[in-house]
């Protein structure tokens, strides 16, 4: 079997989180559903432990190629993101500014837009734009402005009307148009409106009057002033107005009574301006129309009419909108190195030398104390950097020989003929 390094770990039965600590460039890992995370110990302390223990790897702290999982944490991407395939689920929130070049499809219930102010280049915005538009499905669409009551510009299709659910104000200067004529502005009728229902008027202060005859209920006379001719007088009755002619004399008085207004002569009685009609100079003839009104004929120098007290002054009104052993003798007896055994049976019958290979009786024979001291186990350790050309000595199948440490690295190199495990064990 080939050579096996295994990193320390926690099993699957264990809990989540990092080990408490980590030896420097130590790993592990946590097979914790809920982890999946590798670890590695970050820096050296100078107490044999590192610095830090960080997430490395494993679907608990990198994303997974193809796997479902859960990725938390800020995270900045740069370049080209490539989202064609994929759907997003879930609520989804961007802190900043989103630019979307191509189009923009939102197929939910409810839209909702948290600014300030909303800008659209488009010039014509749709809305009721179904499959299949009707005016059953346009009916109650419009615009509703949120406020202490709904504000409300809705399409009713039973009239084909926008309703307005406020009033509407024109700036200055600004009418209202109907197939681009004028209706109605701030301070006129337009020309175009020839009918009217009103109701009730202001005072009228300029205008010609144009229009039927005004009835005496109304404080009109009933007359069509076309009908009577210059210098005629008008005098009402109390149901409407009679026609007369009267020639004054040195005086003339107006009298009322239950029956109706008579003028006559007063014979020699003085009327003044505010009392009644008062005629001096030259012959005034007073006419009492049939039809109602009052016309003075002739040359009139003075008139002076008054209706107090009369029934006509009524008639008058205006109305208003979100790790190994430490143990050399286990270290020898693991690769086999009985070497001191081997040694001292030696030094006990060193007449056996006499077979021994020259060269190495000889290296035998210069070993000094110190150095069969440390061949046969000397507790004293020295630092030594070690190079590949370096020996050491091994039994190799009864036969002591020395190899170089290039050999023991070609050995451990070949996983078929070493077979060696390397156990981080568990935390």
């Amino acid at each position: 079997m080939a050579n096996t390094i295994r990193i320390k770990k926690r099993a699957g039965t264990g809990s989540a989180g990092a080990p408490s600590s980590l030896a420097p460039s130590e790993l592990a890992f946590n097979e914790v559903a809920s982890d999946r995370t590798l670890y590695y110990g970050l820096g050296d302390a100078g107490n044999g432990n590192a610095d830090s223990v960080i997430a490395i790897g494993g679907a608990g702290a990198f994303a997974t190629l193809s796997t479902a999982q859960s990725i938390s944490g800020n995270k900045t991407f740069t370049g080209t993101v490539d989202l064609s395939g994929a759907t997003l689920s879930g609520n989804t929130t961007f802190s900043n500014n989103l630019t979307v070049t191509g189009d923009l499809t939102v197929s939910g219930t409810t839209t909702t837009v948290n600014s300030t102010t909303v800008t659209v280049d488009d010039k014509n915005i749709e809305l009721g734009s179904v499959d299949s538009p009707t005016e059953t499905t346009a009916n109650g669409g419009g615009l509703t402005l949120k406020g202490g009551s709904d504000h409300t510009i809705l399409y009713t299709s039973s009239g084909s009307t926008w309703d307005f659910s406020e009033h509407v104000n024109l700036a200055s200067g600004k009418s209202f148009k109907i197939n681009g004529t004028d209706v109605l502005s701030g301070t006129a009728l337009g020309d175009a409106v020839v009918t009217s229902v009103l109701t009730s008027v202001g005072t009228l202060a300029t205008g010609t009057w144009n229009a039927s005859v005004i009835a005496t209920t109304y404080g009109g006379t009933g007359l069509n002033n076309s009908s009577a001719a210059n210098g005629t007088l008008l005098i009402g009755n109390g149901s409407g107005f009679s026609l007369s002619t009267l020639t004054a004399g040195s005086n003339v008085t107006i009298t009322e009574s239950s029956g109706g207004i008579t003028i006559a002569a007063s014979g020699g009685a003085s009327i003044t301006a505010g009392d009644g009609i008062s005629v001096s100079g030259a012959t005034v003839s007073v006419d009492l129309q049939a039809n109602g009104g009052v016309v003075l004929t002739g040359n009139p120098k003075e008139l002076a009419v008054d209706l107090s007290g009369s029934a006509i002054q009524n008639n008058l009104p205006i109305a208003k909108g979100g790790t190994g052993s430490t143990s050399a003798s286990a270290a020898r007896t693991a690769l086999g190195l009985a070497i001191g055994t081997n040694v001292q049976a030696y030094n006990a019958n060193l007449s056996d030398l006499a077979g021994v290979q020259a060269g190495v009786a000889g290296a035998i024979k210069d070993l000094n104390s110190t150095e069969f001291q440390a061949l046969d186990g000397d507790t004293s350790a020295t630092s030594t950097t070690l190079a590949s050309a370096d020996r050491f000595v091994v039994n190799d199948a009864g036969t002591v020989v020395q190899v170089a440490l290039s050999d023991l690295v070609t050995f451990l190199s070949n996983g078929a003929a070493s077979s060696f495990v390397i156990d981080g064990g568990s935390f």
